[in-house]
């Protein structure tokens, strides 16, 4: 049955048609004698991508951005890493508005921020 499927489809690749998508990868899946795989291998879940190390997704991506944040006070916007290892202060006012930990930076309590797009 497998054989004769992917017969029909090299015959409708020869005369220029080509052949149902899902029914070659079903012929060659039987032909290997083992079935379809379980994962999408060209459309990843978003949210598996996000969970994987940096350098283990499709394409590697960095977990660390540069964010806006507006301080409480004064509403200035100042730009901060994410991964900032010293204390930011605020321009103007002195207010602190993040302090660094082990990895991402801790935003002060009232401070608002967005990612900055390039």
């Amino acid at each position: 049955l497998a054989q004769a499927i992917l017969a029909q489809a090299v015959a409708a690749r020869r005369i220029g048609r080509s052949p149902p998508l899902p029914a070659a990868a079903a012929a060659s899946a039987l032909l290997l004698g083992g079935a379809a795989m379980d994962i999408d291998l060209l459309n990843p879940d978003p949210k598996e991508e996000r969970a994987k190390h940096k350098l283990k997704r499709m394409i590697q991506s960095p977990n660390s951005f540069f964010m806006d944040v507006k301080c409480p006070g004064c509403l200035q916007i100042t730009t901060v890493y994410s991964h900032a290892q010293t204390v930011v202060l605020c321009g103007n006012c002195n207010v602190m508005l993040c302090q660094p930990t082990g990895g991402l930076a801790r935003l002060t309590e009232g401070c608002s921020f967005r990612r900055k797009v390039e």
